[in-house]
């Protein structure tokens, strides 16, 4: 089975130049499959598939149209211009997949069916095969990886349950795709795990030695994290990443920022209110903090300290991450010699007393963000983000993505190109 079983390339870019330039990288490994993504089809239209086809004109050619209607002429389309295989949506009526596998007969093409949106998927999969079709694929998207949804079990219910090949695709690497072969699976569809390598030729043969060997090859660092796993996500990002993958949002205004070179502050928040200059609730959230939380405290407007060295000291004996203060601190020297990371409005000498008026555990708001008791917070010599507890599965995987893109465009800078020209921005400047 390992070595009859194909693997397909997902092209998912928004410019042409830069899918031509890693499928070229590639293919130079192996009879790989090429998937002209959604993004791309929808960013260039039919031209993708056509100079794909035209670059690669030895092998398949997938156009992953995601057809939900108008089946004919969309097949009609795609396979004029290239295509070797037609991807359409399962959720479409029977007759788009009917008229589908039609235009396919005719235009010497075939159709590939995905699952994605399809509750009954062993069900649907016998239709879609009773209806002719190809090849059907179990998908699980893009959002849906970045809540640490994968595959699992079910590709071995489908390829028990179907004749055709099944395809498998969603956060797939050379480490899992061996398991899904053994589970049944004819085509390994990956996408990030070789497209975003800094060596797409390795990354692409780490791939065909996992499926034709049926083992696990490690992967260069391309993983989904789950609900365990959000520490260890957030090590590997940066706060810039994570605005990025929260849409520009999260960030905290700016702070000074006290920290040894290269340190990286990672917890959850324990909150804080506090009224300017007493320092009584601060400190005693350092009894209720766990090793690796985050302290955070709304102490505004700050014209008095709350927060100094000896109250760092006690953060760093009891394994607290950092502090955040929207407000004063102070002993600046001995908090910088001490080496444990603060981030506040300024540092004064004056400090208040301890009153004890305030509250911990509470929603506040700390430099300009919301921030409730459990929420996540990232912070380095750059900034602070804060990431609602929520969303912290999806928001760590997303931020994995930004990162694992931008490694892939800092490589195309150093093989000699440009931020502009890799990210082709004059065309894609807002019109108007």
């Amino acid at each position: 089975m390992g070595e009859e079983t194909k693997v397909q390339l997902a092209l998912d870019f928004m410019n042409l130049h830069r899918a031509l330039k890693v499928a070229g990288e590639a293919v130079t490994t192996g009879p790989v499959w090429l998937e002209v993504g959604t993004p791309l089809i929808k960013a260039e239209g039919m031209k993708a598939v056509t100079q794909l086809k035209k670059g690669f004109p030895d092998h398949i050619i997938v156009a992953d149209m995601k057809t939900m209607d108008a089946g004919g002429p969309e097949v009609e389309m795609a396979s004029k211009a290239g295509a070797d295989v037609v991807c359409v949506l399962g959720a479409a009526d029977d007759g788009t997949i009917s008229e589908a596998v039609e235009a396919a007969v005719n235009y010497n093409s075939k159709i590939m069916v995905d699952l994605l949106g399809v509750r009954e998927k062993v069900t649907r999969a016998k239709e879609l095969e009773a209806l002719g079709c190809h090849y059907v694929a179990l998908h699980v998207g893009i959002d849906q990886q970045m809540k640490g949804e994968s595959p699992g079990e079910i590709v071995k219910e489908l390829s028990k349950n179907i004749s055709i090949p099944l395809a498998v695709a969603g956060g797939i690497t050379s480490e899992t795709a061996a398991e899904h072969v053994r589970n049944g699976a004819s085509i390994i569809i990956v996408g990030g795990a070789i497209t975003k390598a800094e060596n797409v030729g390795k990354a692409t043969s780490d791939v065909f030695a996992a499926v034709r060997e049926l083992k696990t090859v490690p992967s260069s660092g391309f993983k989904r994290y789950g609900p365990s796993e959000i520490r260890k996500a957030l090590e590997r990002v940066t706060p810039p990443n994570i605005s990025d993958a929260m849409h520009r949002k999260g960030s905290m205004e700016p702070l000074e920022v006290v920290m040894p070179p290269g340190h990286k502050v990672i917890g959850k928040a324990v909150t804080v209110r506090t009224l300017d200059g007493d320092w009584a609730k601060s400190v005693e959230a350092i009894d209720l903090a766990e090793p690796g939380d985050v302290l955070v405290i709304d102490a505004r407007p700050g014209k008095q300290a709350i927060w100094g060295e000896l109250a760092s000291n006690t953060c760093k004996q009891k394994g607290i991450s950092g502090v955040i203060i929207d407000g004063a601190a102070r002993d600046l020297p001995a908090i910088r010699k001490l080496g444990f990371p603060v981030l506040a409005r300024h540092f004064i000498p004056g400090a208040g007393d301890p009153k004890g008026h305030g509250e911990i555990g509470v929603e506040i708001t700390c430099a300009g963000q919301k921030v409730r008791n459990g929420d996540w917070i990232v912070a380095d010599e750059g900034g602070a983000v804060v990431i609602p507890q929520e969303k912290a599965v999806e928001i760590a995987n997303r931020a994995l993505d930004v990162k694992e893109k931008e490694s892939r465009i800092r490589q195309e800078i150093q093989d000699g190109s440009t931020l502009s020209k890799v990210l082709d921005l004059l065309r894609w400047e807002k019109v108007g």
